[in-house]
């Protein structure tokens, strides 16, 4: 099968599910954000997804990676950082994501600020959430999620839009569901104007994620295929 007819097929497969998990919780299919997880996959590949069905969202993990991609795409993207983010990489990253998605400590906040100050813009953040005792995985712990609240809201070129967790890998989907059920009690506890996206589900668990209120979902290997 020709990639692009393959990748086409992934894409539209895919949104039917969303939508049918949309259809069980009585959500519109258009509420939810699709990002298509670009890690590792080529320019030609991801604007075959990008000419397939008005898809916009496309998410990067490594700023290396994603600065040798994002002057040979159209303009149009918009390009979500997802990936662990280090302080020093900030400067690099701001302005250039529409949204930063894992926001986890004080010292990236504040040079986050510094960075958007810097070009007098207002960077839109996640706060990413540890929703386990995984050492891999990275994210504030739940309990630092009031003081790192108040100090976004405390910034003048930082917004907060919301949060971003993953649940740990498991084979068995509904095994998520109770970390993403947490991620939504935590979330519900933000200002109203801070609750934007709840950014949860990936390949193995977005209906899950989508069934316990997830409004935007990271998925990657189910639409560009295995890496």
């Amino acid at each position: 099968m020709d990639p692009t007819t393959e990748i086409s097929d992934s894409l539209k497969f895919i949104r039917g599910r969303i939508a049918q998990a949309c259809a069980r919780v009585h959500h519109s299919p258009e509420s939810i954000c699709l990002i298509a997880v670009s890690k590792t996959v080529s320019p030609e590949r991801i604007l075959a997804v990008y000419n397939e069905g008005n898809q916009r969202d496309f998410g990067e993990n490594y700023w290396q990676e994603a600065r040798d991609k994002i002057p040979l795409l159209p303009s149009d993207i918009r390009w979500h950082f997802i990936g662990k983010l280090q302080t020093n990489k900030a400067k690099y990253t701001v302005g250039r994501f529409k949204l930063i998605h894992s926001v986890d400590r004080v010292e990236l906040l504040q040079e986050i600020q510094r960075q958007a100050s810097k070009q007098e813009i207002v960077q839109d953040v996640l706060l990413e959430v540890k929703l386990s005792s995984e050492t891999a995985k990275s994210g504030a712990h739940p309990d630092q999620l009031p003081d790192l609240v108040g100090m976004i809201l405390s910034l003048p070129h930082v917004r907060l839009r919301g949060l971003m967790g993953m649940a740990p890998y498991s084979d068995q989907p509904e095994q998520a569901r109770p970390y993403f059920a947490r991620l939504r009690a935590l979330f519900e506890t933000l200002p109203a104007e801070n609750r934007v996206w709840l950014s949860m589900g990936m390949t193995g668990d977005f209906e899950i994620a989508i069934e316990e209120g997830s409004n935007m979902l990271r998925i990657g290997t189910a639409i560009f295929g295995a890496r």
